[in-house]
């Protein structure tokens, strides 16, 4: 699994990318997450509001930062 947190590398941003990889750690899943802050980039992704979460190249969340447990459903439906 690639996961992608876009962002210009806010407080959100990086509270996104805390909770993915607690969530990830909690799941037992096992993904290479990077950080992309080109906007032109972000924009490639169709993505207008930050943070967002991308897992395998599939925008899943923008705009906002989820709970955990939204966050652990996300990347469960995302793995299945």
């Amino acid at each position: 699994m690639f996961i992608k947190i876009l962002g210009p590398g806010c407080a959100n941003c990086h509270a996104l990318e805390r909770l993915t990889r607690d969530a990830l750690t909690d799941l037992h899943l096992t993904a290479e997450v990077s950080n992309v802050t080109d906007y032109p980039t972000i924009a490639g992704y169709g993505v207008m509001n930050t943070p967002a979460l991308v897992v395998d190249d599939h925008v899943v969340l923008a705009g906002r930062v989820p709970t955990a447990a939204q966050l652990r459903d996300l990347l469960t439906t995302a793995a299945a």
